[in-house]
């Protein structure tokens, strides 16, 4: 596992407490989970060593990252012995744990339960109708489903449908829902799904680069999405 060494961020959303604090974040730039969780770390400011693990080469599979992730799946957050490797539980347990304020997850019940609601869709529904539309071309070097590619569609709809009169995906506030859909949706667009026919995604898409801009999201969601676009286009040919 290669690792890019100690990255020090900080921000209004950060708790200053916590300045000398760090994280080990094992990562896999392609991956959109992992790139949604590395892009919250960015935004809350955490110092943390960034760690790549090879997917494609099997990295995942060693006995040490097994021991610390048995699902051997990424990401996977080091915070000081305490390991946890599901993105939506990193990026929840991130923002409580870390942040100074509620923003990017509310306390409110009702607010933190639409968030959770709005996770609950992307993890379960949305990128799962993506990588099943994906995962055949990678990994069994056959040619795009056009059936699935339409169950992915329809769940763009649904998407477009809880955006309507909406900000962002959980109401009217930027939260980590908004990161963990935006790193589906830009996964898509790099696969050449056409995001602008959904009017309020393509809005919505956005406002969610350009809030997220500051914090890297041309670095982490951007690039990661542009690599995985090409690999996918490669197994095109």
């Amino acid at each position: 596992m290669e690792s890019e060494g100690p990255i020090s961020l900080n921000n209004k959303v950060f708790d200053p407490k916590m300045v000398n604090h760090s994280i080990t974040f094992y990562h896999y730039p392609l991956s959109p989970p992992s790139r949604a969780a590395l892009l919250v770390v960015r935004t809350l400011g955490i110092k943390h060593d960034l760690k790549i693990v090879d997917i494609f080469n099997g990295e995942q599979h060693s006995p040490a990252y097994l021991k610390i992730n048995p699902f051997h799946t990424v990401p996977t957050v080091d915070d000081g012995g305490f390991y946890l490797y599901d993105s939506c539980v990193i990026m929840k347990y991130l923002s409580k744990q870390y942040a100074k304020d509620d923003s990017l997850f509310p306390k409110e019940p009702r607010k933190a339960a639409l968030v959770g609601l709005r996770m609950y869709f992307g993890s379960n529904y949305l990128f799962p109708a993506l990588r099943d539309y994906f995962a055949p071309v990678f990994f069994e070097n056959v040619q795009p489903s056009t059936e699935k590619a339409k169950k992915f569609e329809e769940r763009l709809q649904q998407l477009n449908d809880f955006l309507e009169n909406e900000t962002w995906v959980a109401g009217k506030d930027l939260t980590i829902a908004d990161f963990c859909i935006v790193s589906i949706v830009s996964t898509a667009e790099a696969i050449m799904f056409h995001v602008n026919k959904y009017p309020n995604v393509s809005t919505w898409y956005k406002r969610a680069k350009e809030a997220m801009a500051p914090f890297g999201y041309e670095e982490i969601m951007q690039d990661g999405s542009d690599k995985f676009g090409n690999a996918f286009k490669e197994k095109l040919k």
